[in-house]
């Protein structure tokens, strides 16, 4: 595994606009690819969210939200220093849960298939639409691949993770857009507080569709933003 900064990821700073993420580029406040997703949510989808937070309490579900958020923060950081070649295995707490998975996600996702790193958390943006950050750039099982790190109270159905997959359509798509390259790969490597290690891909023209579809709630967003207006 080696690095090869073929491509000048742009700096960026993120602002709060009207309660949601965006990225200052190129003179330019872009929304973040969570908060179009999150703006452009199904009935269903919210209806469900709703129902869970009755079902467990506000309080309780901020509670779990707030820790799963910083797990997964903790869990970002220790693969991050991986990639850069900063981790060390040896000073692996007993106790610490988001290192383990980092280490679950490290020993069965990333050694010995991913063989070229371009970019870690790398901001990545389709210009006058959107931006967003990627956990990893590179090739992956001699693809070029966006790679998405996630974490999870339980282990996920592929049916139930369209969102993570549009995540990766995003990304991919203004990689290729802006830097002309020829990502065909996406690959998702979850782990779950109690050590499970799961595993998506999506290729070819899976990807393609999932790119589409996340173009289509771009101008849904959009839209929504003109009626505001």
């Amino acid at each position: 595994m080696e690095w090869n900064n073929k491509f000048n990821y742009p700096k960026s700073s993120r602002s709060i606009i009207n309660g949601s993420r965006h990225y200052a580029l190129d003179d330019s406040h872009l929304p973040s690819v969570t908060t179009i997703l999150k703006a452009t949510q199904s009935e269903e989808d919210r209806a469900g969210i709703a129902a869970w937070k009755e079902r467990v309490g506000h309080k309780e579900a901020e509670r779990i939200k707030n820790e799963a958020s910083n797990r997964g923060s903790s869990m970002h950081l220790y693969i991050e220093q991986f990639l850069l070649g900063k981790f060390n295995l040896d000073l692996l707490e007993e106790n610490n849960k988001s290192k383990k998975m980092a280490t679950e996600i490290i020993d069965n996702g990333l050694k010995n298939k991913l063989s070229e790193i371009w970019g870690a958390e790398a901001i990545v943006y389709y210009p006058g639409k959107y931006a967003g950050t990627a956990d990893c750039i590179g090739i992956y099982e001699e693809k070029e691949t966006i790679l998405d790190f996630k974490q999870s109270n339980k282990p996920k159905k592929e049916k139930y993770i369209e969102d993570y997959f549009l995540q990766i359509g995003a990304y991919s798509l203004a990689h290729n857009i802006v830097y002309n390259s020829k990502i065909t790969q996406g690959v998702i490597l979850l782990c779950t507080v109690d050590g499970l290690f799961q595993d998506f891909k999506i290729e070819g023209n899976e990807l393609i569709d999932f790119q589409n579809k996340f173009l289509d709630r771009v101008e849904q967003f959009y839209n929504q933003l003109r009626k505001k207006v």
